[in-house]
């Protein structure tokens, strides 16, 4: 048997196939280069970028889980205001004479709530008659003729409450009107 392939074109394809690599049309490897450079720079600014998101994420959630965690009991402090209005208005209910006791008693139970609320940083607003309304802590619940200029407090009709720096129920008001 005879074998019928030339091995002389073996060796003329490796030096023809250098001379096609060496000249590929439109291989500038300066460019390729300069490319890859850009490549590599935009990703090292899109890392940068995604540290920087998870970092702004790690210090908010930190931020949200503090605010959490010191204003969690607002939705309890809320509901038991009704509980420190119904006892201020039990106190200023009972006649002057008699029922001593059950004013004592009353007013006891006020301190002590009062006194936790103190403790989870829940505080009274401070109303004062002549005041200007702040719609930031004052809701104005009815217009009176008054002497006092036009948008002052009157009276309070419900105490506003806070807690720790945040309004936590504004104090309803009475404001002052021009006279007619």
């Amino acid at each position: 048997m005879t074998d019928t392939t030339d091995t002389s074109e073996s060796p003329e394809l490796a030096p023809e196939s250098a001379e096609i690599a060496d000249t590929s049309p439109d291989i500038d490897l300066a460019e390729a280069l300069l490319a890859k450079d850009q490549e590599i720079a935009d990703l090292k600014d899109r890392v940068l970028r995604a540290l920087a998101d998870v970092e702004n994420t790690r210090r908010r959630l930190d931020r949200d889980k503090i605010e959490a965690t010191a204003y969690a009991v607002t939705g309890f402090a809320r509901d038991m205001l009704a509980v420190a209005d119904n006892l201020r208005r039990a106190v200023a209910a009972l006649p002057a004479d008699g029922f001593d006791g059950v004013r004592a008693g009353i007013e006891a139970t006020e301190r002590e709530l009062l006194a936790i609320f103190g403790r989870h940083h829940v505080a009274k607003l401070g109303i004062t008659a002549g005041a200007a309304l702040d719609p930031n802590q004052h809701q104005a619940m009815i217009e009176v003729p008054s002497d006092l200029p036009a948008g002052s407090i009157v009276a309070e009709l419900a105490s506003g409450w806070t807690i720790r720096d945040r309004l936590l129920r504004p104090a309803m008001v009475s404001v002052a009107r021009a006279p007619d």
